[in-house]
């Protein structure tokens, strides 16, 4: 099947490395035709054209520089794109009139179908002037403060980059465009499920979101450090959580990287009954286990060196560890996230004696090197987002002391020892009870070892998609594009799959019959069909084909 693969800020024609998690994709369901639609960042030569990867088509738009090429909309449109325009607004800054945002998102994809005048549009006085109004108007959430002239013209700003891709150039029909899909795969959510929406209210393709690490949750985290004012960060972020809302609710199915981030997502509003957790695959799962331990009994930390990761945990703990085994060491991998908080972390040690034995490595040539300085791997962390650092500790075959805080259980599991936060007792003890206990180190380890390669194995991970791809596209209308949402000129709408998809990949004994079936089916789904996609027509399909199956 075709497949248009969304995602934002890579560069798929680039060399990116072993461990890209769409590369591994698109190798690992090589029976699909992939094309990659790219969010870029700076606007430069040959942005929003197309090129040829290595793998699959790329087609590319930038989101920031120098904006999309188009004329200014005349009188008539212009007070269109207006009105679209102040309902997108009011559905961010209104509360009693959130539930426009979709509706509003389309009307502006519209408009820029129709004249090409959304780009110009975004960036004029009169876009400014409604923003403005709006912002000021009685009811407005302005719990950020009230915007000055200057949080206008940022907010604006900021919005049309935000709202930049309905007006890319991926919205045919016809080869290289969203409608030519069978389904379209968001990967990391935000702007990039954007045009997904679109592609869905235009043609009708299903759209699937997988992401690692929550967008809207990295959001909310990097505004805190963002060099705008409050009510231009308020506004952003409105924006990103009525996307987030919006890409939820019309999404086929979520592929979050962890269960942690399937609550979050419900948290959003999404359909629990339409989440799939798919952990993230890595080929590290192949990595030969470390080697013998060092002679001396060593802690290994590793992360980067900022309060979030509270290193100073690792410290205080340690210092009662050195009190009760005094030959042990401590070695701690990392690089500097918070200017000077590596002396800080030294001078603690200094305040607690611990000086001599502890070693600050820096960022290592390599993780599996790094864990296989200690006889432990200790995290400290005040929270743990994502369970990549987790799991590639775990394939080195060390046992995990960890702070019991987000993905970590989930993670860990059974097969590592998990203390509270801001425990350094709680801590020591884990720790001590490890170096203490040689065999049980090396049962944990060689547990957790295992517990790491079936859940981060890459083909588990392509099969999940496989199924998930296979599932879609059996329940929704055959070529939706073909005859368009109402069928074309008066027809009837297309009507799904009368067989599973799963037939015709996996049933090769019908011979010439199945050929022939399989093209009359794809006559149907370009316009022929004769039944809706729900009711008892749909019932009395799938019972067909199930009964010709069998």
């Amino acid at each position: 099947m075709r497949v248009a693969l969304l995602t934002e800020g890579v560069r798929p024609h680039a060399r990116r490395g072993a461990d890209g998690w769409c590369d591994r994709l698109v190798d690992g369901l090589r029976e699909h035709d992939f094309q990659w639609y790219v969010l870029g960042g700076e606007a430069g030569p040959g942005a929003g054209g197309d090129r040829r990867g290595h793998r699959a088509g790329v087609h590319e738009f930038a989101l920031r520089g120098r904006r999309p090429a188009g004329r200014a909309p005349g009188a008539l449109n212009g007070r269109r794109y207006a009105r679209a325009y102040e309902q997108l607004v009011g559905a961010l800054l209104r509360p009693g009139e959130r539930s426009g945002f979709g509706g509003a998102l389309h009307r502006l994809a519209g408009l820029a179908r129709e004249d090409g005048g959304l780009p110009a549009f975004l960036v004029s006085a009169q876009a400014r002037r409604v923003l403005e109004r709006v912002w000021r108007s009685p009811g407005a959430d302005t719990p950020a403060g009230q915007p000055l002239v200057r949080d206008v013209l940022v907010g604006a700003d900021l919005l049309e980059q935000c709202l930049r891709p309905l007006s890319a150039p991926w919205y045919g029909a016809g080869p290289g465009g969203l409608g030519a899909a069978d389904l379209c795969h968001v990967v990391g959510g935000g702007p990039a499920a954007l045009p997904a929406l679109v592609a869905k209210q235009l043609y009708g393709v299903p759209f699937v979101v997988t992401e690692h690490g929550l967008h809207l949750r990295e959001q909310y985290l990097g505004y805190r450090e963002a060099p705008y004012l409050w009510p231009v960060r308020a506004l952003l972020l409105a924006f990103f959580r009525a996307l987030t809302e919006e890409t939820y609710r019309q999404a086929a199915v979520l592929t979050p990287g962890s269960a942690h981030d399937q609550q979050w997502q419900q948290r959003c509003g999404a359909d629990p009954a339409r989440i799939r957790v798919v952990y993230e695959g890595t080929p590290e799962v192949d990595r030969p286990a470390a080697g013998p331990e060092p002679e001396r009994p060593t802690l290994v930390w590793a992360g980067a060196l900022e309060p979030g990761q509270d290193p100073e945990l690792a410290l205080h703990a340690f210092a009662l560890v050195r009190a009760e085994l005094p030959r042990a060491r401590l070695v701690v991998h990392g690089e500097e996230a918070v200017p000077g908080y590596r002396a800080h972390c030294a001078a603690v040690a200094e305040r607690l004696g611990v000086a001599g034995a502890v070693g600050f490595a820096g960022r290592p040539r390599s993780t599996a090197l790094a864990w296989a300085d200690g006889s432990v791997v200790v995290f400290s962390a005040l929270s743990r987002r994502g369970p990549r650092l987790l799991a590639d500790a775990m394939l080195s075959g060390r046992a995990v002391v960890a702070t019991d805080v987000g993905v970590t259980r989930e993670v860990v599991g059974p097969t590592g020892l998990l203390v509270p936060p801001r425990d350094p007792r709680a801590l020591a003890g884990a720790c001590l009870a490890l170096l203490r206990d040689e065999q049980r180190r090396a049962r944990l380890g060689l547990a957790g070892r295992l517990r790491a390669q079936e859940r981060f194995a890459v083909e588990p991970v392509t099969g999940a998609f496989r199924e998930v791809y296979l599932e879609l596209v059996s329940q929704w209308p055959a070529y939706p594009a073909a005859a368009g949402p109402t069928g074309g000129s008066g027809g009837p709408r297309p009507r799904p799959f009368a067989r599973p998809a799963e037939y015709w990949l996996t049933d090769r004994g019908h011979g010439a019959e199945a050929g022939g079936a399989a093209a009359g089916s794809a006559a149907d789904g370009a316009g022929a069909g004769t039944a809706g996609a729900g009711g008892a027509d749909e019932a009395s399909d799938r019972s067909g084909a199930l009964a010709e199956a069998v």
